[in-house]
């Protein structure tokens, strides 16, 4: 689990996050939702440690970050598989060898343990055989797929995922989103996402955590989404025709 009390941080005289507390629980896919310049973005960085912060605390499994030595920080970091918004392959890498990056980062397993663990992970999204393409030669689901091996590969107990589906087209990312919730169950992974796409959030959003202006607006679940009168979060999530329609039915078949 990842527990946040009560954080800030500024850019200067811009106060970006303005004391966000909330949790992040083991084998649930907790997604971070908003609009764009809500702060989802440096929340997500503030969690990974890439940004500082001058108030609160971040804490993971009881442990608070910002008072781990060095040593324990590179620990906890091996324990963090992190899939990237363009996916952030190595273009100069084979498959295998992008996957086997962090373990040849973070680990000092031999080579041939190394060699198990990334045929592993690409057997898990499907990619079997797939080790000596380039990412050149991949689709952008395939690529996506990768990534996730990548994140997979050092069995993490945190996974972050930003904007997973960015560029994918709907069925893809639907592939994506059931594999992302297939691995965080079976492994009991903390898994969390920064996302704007509403289907993802609708499909796995066994948590979701709803930004507005840096504050936290709203917290719940894919079930409890529908049924909140909160204004913020219904003008973010029925933006459109067919999601009203959609909450229309909803509360018709609930009442």
């Amino acid at each position: 689990m990842i527990e946040v009390k009560d954080l800030h941080k500024s850019f200067g005289e811009a106060h970006i996050l303005k004391g966000i507390t909330t949790s992040f629980e083991k084998g649930k896919t907790n997604l971070i939702i908003g609009q764009s310049g809500s702060g989802k973005t440096v929340f997500l960085k503030c969690l990974l440690g890439l940004f500082d912060y001058e108030k609160g605390a971040i804490e993971y499994d009881g442990k608070i970050f910002s008072k781990l030595s060095d040593d324990e920080k590179r620990n906890l970091r091996a324990k963090i598989g992190m899939v990237f918004q363009g996916s952030a392959l190595f273009d100069s890498m084979t498959i295998a060898e992008n996957v086997m990056f962090p373990l040849r980062m973070f680990t000092k397993h031999s080579k041939s343990e190394m060699q198990d663990r990334v045929d592993f992970a690409l057997q898990r999204v499907n990619l079997e055989g797939a080790h000596n393409k380039m990412p050149s030669e991949a689709s952008g689901g395939m690529q996506k797929r990768v990534a996730i091996a990548r994140a997979i590969v050092n069995n993490p107990k945190y996974l972050f995922c930003d904007e997973p589906n960015s560029g994918l087209d709907p069925k893809t990312a639907i592939v994506i989103d059931n594999l992302i919730q297939e691995i965080t169950d079976e492994y009991q992974i903390t898994t969390v996402i920064n996302s704007h796409d509403m289907n993802s959030v609708m499909e796995i959003g066994e948590k979701i955590v709803f930004l507005k202006d840096g504050l936290k607006a709203w917290e719940g679940s894919n079930k409890t989404i529908f049924k909140t009168d909160n204004e913020v979060v219904t003008d973010f999530v029925y933006s459109s025709n067919l999601f009203k329609k959609v909450r229309e039915m909803y509360l018709k078949d609930y009442k």
